[in-house]
């Protein structure tokens, strides 16, 4: 069995990738924070380094949009994991795709202006779409603070400009970035103590 690149340099257990990838999908918080946020963090941050280059953005929101990008729909991407290479290996490539998706649809933009507010995935087909809505729905459900989940289904889910969004919330686009950015941020910490929404 094939073991984790960043668990066995960094987990005090070594686990395989195969226990990684059903901690995962179970939503176990301590392997998630472990190895998602914490061990993955470095080949997160060169990937976005090397495929943004001198472009401004937020690793951080980036990092968090993986995370969802893996886990919505009931981790259907992290399921296309078929262990032929090592996790480690897959994230890899699987996180420099979506990145130059990004960077290719220009969602990310230069230092003068700001990073995107709307959300950035790959092209869903409709079901798809609607089954990852409802996954982000339950998740804001569970916000407390329900200004930043309308904020995020505003962008998100019914994608609205953020000159809309901000006009009906009557702030700057400036300001619509920080509140975004810290509603990801909660968002994330929702998902990572959310465990019976993936539980079968």
């Amino acid at each position: 069995m094939k073991k984790s690149h960043c668990s066995e340099q960094q987990l005090n257990t070594p686990m395989t990738d195969q226990e990684i990838v059903s901690s995962l999908i179970a939503h176990d918080p301590k392997v998630t924070a472990q190895f998602f946020f914490k061990d993955c963090r470095p080949l997160f941050l060169s990937i976005i380094k090397h495929v943004f280059g001198t472009q401004i953005v937020d690793y951080n929101e980036i990092i968090s949009e993986l995370y969802i990008l893996l886990m919505e729909n009931d981790a259907k991407k992290l399921r296309t994991f078929k262990f032929e290479s090592t996790l480690y290996q897959w994230l890899k490539t699987t996180v420099t795709r979506h990145c130059q998706l990004l960077r290719n649809k220009a969602k990310v933009i230069d230092d003068e202006s700001q990073e995107p507010l709307n959300n950035s995935h790959r092209e869903l087909s409709t079901t798809e779409k609607s089954q990852a809505q409802m996954d982000i729905e339950t998740l804001l459900r569970q916000m407390k603070n329900q200004r930043y989940a309308l904020v995020i289904r505003l962008l998100m889910i019914e994608d609205k400009t953020p000159e809309e969004v901000a006009q009906q919330l009557c702030v700057t686009v400036d300001n619509l970035y920080n509140i975004k950015r810290r509603a990801m941020q909660a968002l994330t910490e929702v998902a990572l103590k959310d465990k019976k929404h993936y539980e079968r």
